[in-house]
């Protein structure tokens, strides 16, 4: 169904590409803006209108969807520089809805929505999961907290881009401690395929071997299967990097941390990033974890 509100899209990264065309395939014509205007102008190329400002996406979107990657970038796309004019807030008419898809301390989502709210702004909060095929394919779930009001506007977008539209409460915050909840799993999970796939290559199994029969066996998960083909193929192309990590685990440590709760899988998992990145892999896919492990020979590119 198409709306007679516009959307726009901020971040045509691995997730917001695919977003972004997601909507255009439901019929909507989209607004987009990145810091690479090339990459904008390619999606406005095949349908879709390249905006050269955050403050000209913002005047010209009834629902703004922001996809950057954490809350510092989040400030700086809603209140830029600090100046009077700067940022999409004071550009975004009263009543337009801001849909943060970013994950972030469930505190800073709070305080965003009071900030807007202020200023005559609805504001959803919205963290994504499912990776860029999902996004890409509108088949990747959405984990939301907002006002009816908010959800009336926005409603018809959210499920242009994903399959899974969670409503988990009325007020911001719980949408991202659902979503600092999933990042927990997901980052344990890589962790443990990375551990399990370097124990296999230091006692000598077949790598390709130890994958087939673990992603059919009961210690498989979804992590396992989709990472660990990354190390067999010896492909770090980064769509989930090392970093993200860092700082996923790192919220989800502060989250538990505020109420004195105990999360040893979790230290351990962030410790193992934290390792990778200051290693030199912070760019790199997250499944270059792997690489923390001494006494192992990877998989090579064929």
């Amino acid at each position: 169904m198409r709306s007679t509100l516009s959307v726009g899209v901020i971040g045509l990264g691995a997730m917001g590409m695919g977003m972004a065309q997601s909507l255009r395939r439901a019929g909507h014509v989209v607004n987009v803006f990145d810091v690479r205007s090339d990459v904008a102008q390619k999606f406005a190329a095949e349908g879709g209108l390249a905006c050269d400002s955050l403050e000209a996406i913002a005047a010209a979107s009834d629902v703004l969807v922001s996809v950057v990657v954490n809350a510092a970038q989040t400030e700086s796309v809603l209140f830029g520089d600090g100046t009077p004019s700067s940022g999409c807030a004071v550009h975004l008419q009263p009543g337009s809805v801001f849909v943060m898809c970013s994950t972030v301390d469930p505190a800073f989502s709070m305080g965003l929505e009071k900030k807007l709210a202020d200023k005559g702004l609805l504001y959803i909060d919205a963290p994504i999961s499912g990776g860029a095929a999902k996004a890409a394919s509108g088949q990747m779930t959405m984990m939301t907290a907002g006002t009816p009001a908010a959800y009336a506007k926005a409603e018809v977008f959210l499920n242009a881009m994903a399959a899974k539209v969670y409503k988990l409460g009325d007020s911001a915050g719980a949408g991202s401690k659902v979503k600092i909840i999933n990042q927990l799993l997901a980052g344990v999970h890589i962790a443990a395929a990375a551990e399990a796939m370097a124990l296999g290559l230091r006692e000598g199994v077949d790598p390709e071997a130890l994958y087939e029969v673990i992603t059919h066996s009961a210690g498989n998960s979804w992590m396992f299967e989709n990472r660990m083909a990354h190390v067999l193929a010896a492909d770090y192309t980064p769509l989930s990097a090392v970093d993200i990590f860092v700082k996923d685990l790192g919220l989800v440590l502060d989250m538990a941390r505020a109420s004195k709760f105990p999360l040893p899988l979790s230290s351990t998992a962030h410790q193992m990033f934290m390792q990778a990145s200051t290693a030199g892999f912070a760019k790199e896919d997250d499944s270059a974890v792997i690489k923390i492990f001494p006494g192992i020979e990877l998989p090579k590119a064929t």
